[in-house]
């Protein structure tokens, strides 16, 4: 589990204030009371050193007993005859006045009063020094906890303060997107470190924004040089087509030249298309209802559908419009179709459903997920290559839906046209070549929208989820 760096810091800082604070209060305690009951032995001492100066020379043992009587807390007792020298200890009285036990320190020593022997015994009271110890402690702990907690706050103010330019740092880089972002700015701070680190990180965006354009420009012009010389390529193939000497052998030689241009064609456009996706040549919007190019489409879908005798069942619980390039959104519902019909299987079906916010494409296909983090992802067929058709089918297929689309009347299917740009008829059967998830990708980044993937009850459910302002 990770931690935001600020918290790491502040924690550590926490942690070490608590153990300062639990540790310092004990042992402060302890030690201002060995502090009070060295200053009460030195109190009794002096009172001891005092009788024997002045009192003990001019008493009798007559006066022992009026001494103590006199005296709460000296007293003249009887011999004990283990004692020998100073003997320090604690006691508790019971202080009739406030009915409780205090603790008294307590001195014996052996005196001898007119050559008989006898013990002295002063106490001095801890009452008053336990209070005041208490009271110390308790005051120490307060400031303590005030300073402990001040540092904290001045410390996280101040952490806050000095890492701003770093999360400054990191925001922008987390929002940047390379083929949105033409230019890089990292502010300036006083930190020397953090200025090496923005100067890396600007010369690491720039030099990355450079090498992408520079391929997205090499694969445009690549992509536009190269439709001429494929066109010819296909239409000399189809003029041999025409001749009525070729043999069985060259014509098959033909057929599989023919399949090669009719996927290298479309691999091409779908090449062209995304870099002009990257290069926001489809710029205008308009308000379009997803609804009406769904049910546009499905006719034409159902006829692909039946070669593996797959059904598609439609389910519209809401009228969904988006604010979209309506070429675009076509190319994308039809990827989707085309994505959930190439990758079927044998007697399967599809549901389509328009929910609030969402559409949703589910078919069948094989029985376990797919790997999400590299599906949308160009030139990715591993996850569906075990549903390919055939080779010789999968071609033919593909011809007759590029040859619907293409002779589509252009008052019939609006923005299907070959005239217009990226129209659909140059883009559509996208599937087979690995780029048709990453043109939905695409597509639905450029639009704000996202598509999500999952697998469920046997089915591969790929979902697009719209604003809710869009609606």
């Amino acid at each position: 589990m990770t931690k935001k760096l600020l918290n790491k810091t502040l924690g550590s800082y926490l942690i070490f204030s608590v153990i300062v604070l639990l540790t310092a209060a004990p042992v402060f305690y302890f030690a201002t009371e060995a502090l009070y009951r060295e200053d009460a032995d030195e109190t009794l001492l002096i009172n001891k050193n005092n009788f024997f100066h002045y009192s003990i020379p001019n008493m009798l043992e007559a006066d022992i007993a009026v001494w103590n009587k006199m005296n709460r807390d000296i007293k003249i007792e009887s011999a004990t005859p283990a004692l020998s020298k100073d003997t320090f200890f604690f006691q508790s009285y019971y202080d009739t006045l406030h009915a409780e036990n205090e603790p008294y320190r307590i001195l014996k020593t052996p005196v001898i009063i007119h050559k008989q022997p006898y013990t002295f015994t002063s106490k001095i009271s801890l009452i008053e020094s336990e209070d005041l110890i208490e009271n110390i402690v308790l005051l120490f702990s307060i400031v303590l906890l005030l300073l402990l907690s001040g540092f904290y706050l001045l410390t996280k103010r101040f952490s806050l303060q000095l890492w701003k330019p770093f999360y400054k740092s990191l925001d922008y880089i987390e929002k940047f997107e390379i083929d949105k972002d033409l230019t890089v700015f990292f502010e300036e701070s006083e930190i020397e470190e953090f200025n090496r680190l923005n100067q890396a990180l600007t010369k690491f965006t720039v030099r990355n924004i450079r090498i992408y354009n520079g391929q997205r420009e090499f694969i445009e012009n690549a992509a536009h040089e190269l439709q001429t010389p494929l066109a010819v390529f296909q239409a000399k193939i189809d003029t041999l087509f025409q001749r009525s000497d070729i043999t069985e052998g060259q014509s098959e030689i033909l057929s599989k030249l023919d399949d090669t241009a009719t996927r290298l064609i479309k691999l091409n456009k779908n090449l062209l298309l995304l870099s002009k996706l990257e290069s926001k040549q489809f710029a205008e919007t308009e308000t379009v209802l997803l609804n009406s190019i769904v049910e546009k489409q499905i006719s034409f879908f159902e006829e692909q559908a039946s070669a593996k005798n797959c059904q598609i069942n439609l389910l519209i619980k809401e009228q969904l419009f988006v604010k979209s390039n309506p070429v675009l959104a076509e190319i994308l519902i039809s990827n989707l179709f085309l994505n959930a019909i190439r990758h079927n299987i044998q007697n399967g079906s599809i549901l389509i459903k328009l929910e609030k916010n969402s559409i949703t494409f589910s078919n069948n296909g094989i029985n376990e997920m797919l790997v999400e983090n590299r599906l949308f992802q160009r030139f990715n067929k591993t996850a569906h290559e075990t549903f390919h058709f055939n080779s010789e089918s999968s071609v033919k297929e593909e011809r007759a839906t590029y040859n619907k689309w293409s002779n589509a009347p252009v008052n019939s299917v609006k923005y299907l046209n070959s005239d217009s740009p990226g129209g659909l008829n140059q883009h559509l059967y996208t599937s087979g070549n690995g780029l048709g998830l990453a043109i939905i990708k695409k597509i639905a980044d450029l639009n704000s929208w996202k598509i999500n993937y999952n697998f469920q009850n046997n089915l591969h459910n790929f979902t697009l989820i719209l604003p809710e302002h869009e609606i």
